[in-house]
């Protein structure tokens, strides 16, 4: 019974969805691994559960020389190890791969663009030729160049006149400062508004990160406590067991927070402390986000030196195998000072959250690979109870478990049954795969529907962009030339760095590890 009116209470928010529309799918950079390992995977999938509009092509732009039938095979074998459904459809793949094709070119040759042109008049439809949507899956040397060349060749206009609509998705790292990200932005609407340009952080993707705002503005009984009137502190993860691999000439420029505190952990950490947006549309949603991120006290060099914690792994056991120190990996200078872990507290200076500290840590090699968030709450007063357990009475925590084993968990505390008095931490705990079911889209499908249909909600704005990049650079102004110390080196397989624990000591905090299995 409760099963049934649980199914009638079902809101179904579709009908304000904004529709896809038929259009044209340009990949630029078709032959690279995002194109075989996601993208191809995703459009293949959104085919299949017809998500796609009922007319549509995907061209994939590329200098490599090669047919659309090289191509197909080509995707064709990368779909069979990246697709989440296997094995392939075979008759769902024949009716993707007819709608593929191939425009063989150098980004700087206006000549192929013209090429590019002609092909997609071919298709016979307007809308085919007018509604373009172009992923820019390079380089972010090589997007100005493209977008200078697709306005020269008339398949990018500016704004909404003219026929038809055209997009252009973009890839992070959206640049490495915030000065590269601000000219990255004006290369970009030199040619385009803010509007047609689409950011993506393809961790905004995940169905449980988006999950963050429909639990806090649906449940008004989590709402009421989410303020400094009942929280404590909170906690943001996001562990990674592999170490950086063959990536680490890519890491020695990027390090831990250039690659995941400035957009994964912030854009985390905006959804859940921003304000209740006014509408579910998607520029008030990224209004609040930007406040939110103006909102963070500004980092002092002597703050950075006091709350933001580096580190870096030396060789160490990961899953029973030695693993090697960041200093031996491939393509890493052997005195390197370039982070694998970061641990940093925050402050949000709004009236909701004065006073309550935000600690963010993401960091290699540490023992799994996990990504919650942990509210906590404060302490019970220290009478009945609270007055004879102590620090053994644990506060209430609400953890929001984005990855894997995704789901919600209220830890509370509960009487020990039996004839003594015993207090003792319990769960009551929420699973999306016994809830709903296995079945969870992979990021890249969302996003990708999401731009087709021209629905901003879970891309990123120039103006949020900038201030996370100004956060990141006050933090790398504070490290400047300063060499690690003991402290901050850890060992692969353990939670980071002992500078880590002594962040959150400073306050009589400490870190709650994500476990596996919760």
């Amino acid at each position: 019974m409760d099963d049934q009116l649980d199914e009638l209470m079902v809101c179904r928010l579709n009908q304000t969805r904004k529709t896809v529309e038929p259009c044209s799918i340009v990949i630029f950079g078709a032959s690279g691994d995002l194109t075989a390992r996601k993208l191809i995977p995703a459009l293949y999938h959104l085919h299949k559960e017809k998500q796609l509009p009922s007319s549509y092509r995907v061209i994939g732009f590329a200098r490599r020389e090669k047919s659309d039938a090289d191509w197909r095979t080509e995707l064709r074998a990368a779909l069979n190890q990246f697709s989440r459904t296997k094995p392939v459809d075979e008759q769902v793949w024949t009716e993707f791969a007819a709608n593929v094709f191939y425009c063989q070119g150098e980004f700087s040759d206006s000549a192929a663009y013209g090429k590019l042109e002609q092909m997609l008049t071919s298709f016979g439809q307007p809308a085919l030729r007018d509604n373009l949507l172009f992923y820019l899956a390079t380089s972010p040397s090589q997007f100005g160049e493209c977008v200078q060349q697709l306005h020269e060749a008339r398949l990018l206009r500016k704004g909404e006149e003219g026929p038809g609509w055209q997009r252009l998705v973009v890839e992070k790292p959206f640049g490495h400062d915030l000065a590269s990200a601000r000219q990255l932005n004006a290369e970009l609407t030199r040619y385009a508004s803010e509007r047609q340009v689409f950011r993506i952080d393809h961790y905004l993707g995940k169905e449980t990160v988006q999950n963050i705002l429909m639990f806090r503005f649906s449940n008004s009984i989590f709402e009421r406590l989410w303020n400094r009137d009942s929280v404590d502190h909170v906690q943001i993860t996001v562990s990674e067991s592999l170490g950086v691999g063959q990536r680490g000439g890519y890491y020695e420029e990027a390090g831990a927070l250039r690659d995941m505190v400035q957009n994964h952990l912030l854009q985390v950490m905006s959804l859940v402390a921003i304000e209740p947006p006014v509408s579910l549309d998607a520029e008030p949603i990224r209004d609040e986000k930007v406040k939110l991120l103006k909102s963070i006290r500004p980092l002092t060099p002597a703050d950075v030196a006091k709350n933001v914690v580096r580190g870096q792994y030396f060789a160490g056991t990961v899953d029973g195998e030695l693993r090697p120190g960041y200093r031996q990996e491939p393509k890493v200078k052997s005195d390197s000072n370039t982070e694998t872990f970061v641990a940093l507290k925050l402050f949000v200076d709004n009236w909701r959250w004065s006073g309550v500290p935000f600690y963010l840590r993401t960091g290699k090699y540490l023992p799994l690979s996990a990504s919650e968030v942990r509210i906590q709450f404060r302490p019970t007063p220290n009478v009945l109870f609270a007055a004879q357990c102590g620090t053994k009475l644990d506060p209430n925590a609400l953890t929001l478990r984005l990855q894997p084993e995704e789901g919600i968990s209220l830890r509370f505390n509960g009487k020990v049954p039996g004839t003594s008095t015993s207090v003792r931490p319990v769960r009551m705990s929420f699973s999306y795969n016994s809830e709903f079911g296995a079945y969870t889209p992979e990021a890249y499908e969302r996003l990708l529907l999401e731009a087709v249909a021209g629905d901003a909600t879970l891309f990123i704005r120039s103006d949020e962009v900038e201030a996370a990049w100004s956060i990141a650079d006050s933090i790398r102004q504070g490290w400047n030339g300063q060499a690690l110390t003991n402290r901050e080196f850890y060992s692969a397989g353990t939670w980071g760095p002992v500078a880590s624990e002594d962040l959150l000591a400073q306050r009589g905090h400490v870190w709650r590890n994500p476990q596996a299995n919760k």
